[in-house]
């Protein structure tokens, strides 16, 4: 029964996010937490972070995490993995074979330019679940946060170095 919940919750998310795997996080939240239960608001936090440190889309690598910890083994993470995929695969096939009619349609180019602030809503909400006051990380991090991202855009530091540094700072300081 699990692994049907897992399906149709993933199933749900992935057809009704628009913009990609920060989209996502904030009806991710929403199911597994809220409706569901099935992981705690820090587990979430924590998930997430995982998540963006793992390779692939975050999006992805949440419903595998979710679908880990809810079942306890690897079929519950391929439930939920392959849910959260299974309707952007189908969409995109279903775009491709009809794309040529619509291409140069006004209508086509008026939904996605209607799309554009539904996404960043979608990104903001998931910005701001991560800083609610339960999820809210120490100011130390805040502080390497800036550090990274001052080093990031102005020093033109290599980002995989600033992941190794935050993990070693992180580390001694944690």
């Amino acid at each position: 029964m699990i692994y049907l919940q897992l399906f149709f919750t993933f199933f749900v998310i992935g057809l009704f996010t628009f913009g990609g795997g920060y989209a996502m996080l904030s009806l991710i939240q929403n199911e597994v937490v809220v409706n569901h239960a099935w992981i705690t608001a820090q587990e979430f936090t924590d998930m997430v972070a995982i998540s963006q440190m793992t390779p692939g889309p975050i999006g992805i690598n949440s419903a595998t995490y979710v679908g880990y910890a809810v079942s306890g083994n690897i079929f519950g993470s391929l439930t939920a993995t392959f849910a959260v995929c299974l309707p952007s695969f189908l969409i995109i096939l279903t775009i491709c074979k009809i794309y040529n009619r619509f291409k140069k349609s006004n209508v086509f180019a008026s939904l996605m330019k209607t799309l554009r602030p539904v996404v960043i809503g979608m990104i903001g909400a998931a910005a701001g679940i991560l800083i609610t006051k339960e999820n809210f990380i120490d100011w130390t991090s805040w502080v390497l946060f800036a550090a990274a991202f001052i080093a990031s855009q102005w020093l033109k530091i290599n980002p995989i170095l600033l992941i190794i540094a935050g993990g070693v700072i992180g580390y001694f300081i944690y």
